[in-house]
């Protein structure tokens, strides 16, 4: 008799691996990390905002998963190398890197001081950039790895206010590319998960406003907002070696706002 269970865990587990998560105090963030210790990883979890950080660990290790809380200021090289070198230290190994670290500022691009240009690209841009140096020597040792860089709706249809942003994530993107075309032979994979319209605490004003969640729904196929489970599932896969196959992919996980949103008014018999 087919033991569905046994068949799913060695597929998706990540049971044994070890996950350095950046951004993991966010909304997005934390949900992945979770979800990943719920499938047996060990989890790594770094964020400059250490308190909201120790939460999160509770409630892994109270669910039965591993963590660890590391502070990590992804602007600060020195910062990031004796994170990650600590981190290699306590594990001895790195399997998987998320980097979810990002952050923005909605304004029109005539409104953008420098000091926010910069500030923006240093966290999400070059901090990606700095992280992954420090990790990838770690997977070039084993000869394997999984990089899972969080994209952006604002890769393929930007809002209006997200000039900096947008270009950060479009770099991103890019980036993932280059990890993927250049590692492969050390048998390390780099993917770009683009999550559509979440909705987190720091987007309640946006979807409480009737403007604009308005216009976000009608863009929308399925018709209502995402949550930070709907993109577990995808970095627990390209975690996995269920996705031994794919790299330099970008997975769009955005309802079918990409795809055309809701349709017009037409005849069908359906």
């Amino acid at each position: 008799m087919m033991n569905i269970g046994e068949n799913l865990q060695k597929m998706f587990s990540l049971e044994g691996s070890v996950v350095v998560f950046t951004g993991a105090a966010g909304g997005i963030g934390s949900t992945i990390a979770e979800g990943m210790a719920l499938a047996g990883a060990r989890v790594a979890l770094c964020d400059i905002n250490q308190e909201q950080l120790e939460q999160v660990q509770k409630r892994i290790t109270e669910a039965g998963g591993e963590a660890s809380c590391h502070r990590l200021d992804v602007t600060d090289k020195d910062c990031i190398e004796e994170c990650i070198v600590g981190i290699g230290r306590q594990y001895k190994h790195i399997d998987i890197l998320v980097n979810c670290a990002g952050i923005n500022k909605r304004e029109g691009f005539m409104d953008v001081k420098e000091e926010t240009y910069d500030r923006i690209m240093d966290i999400n841009l070059k901090g990606v950039f700095l992280v992954t140096q420090s990790v990838a020597p770690y997977m070039k040792t084993q000869k394997k790895g999984s990089i899972i860089n969080i994209g952006s709706h604002n890769t393929g249809s930007i809002l209006g206010g997200c000039s900096v942003y947008g270009a950060t994530k479009c770099g991103v993107l890019s980036m993932t590319r280059s990890m993927a075309v250049e590692w492969a032979k050390y048998n390390i994979r780099a993917n770009c998960v683009s999550p559509g319209h979440i909705q987190t605490p720091l987007t309640v004003p946006t979807w409480e406003h009737p403007g604009r969640s308005k216009y976000l729904l009608d863009r929308i196929a399925l018709n209502r907002p995402g949550v930070p489970e709907d993109i577990t599932g995808i970095c627990i896969l390209l975690a996995s070696d269920a996705s031994a196959y794919i790299t330099g992919a970008e997975i769009r996980v955005d309802g079918g706002c990409i795809a055309g949103g809701q349709p017009w008014d037409y005849d069908t018999a359906f």
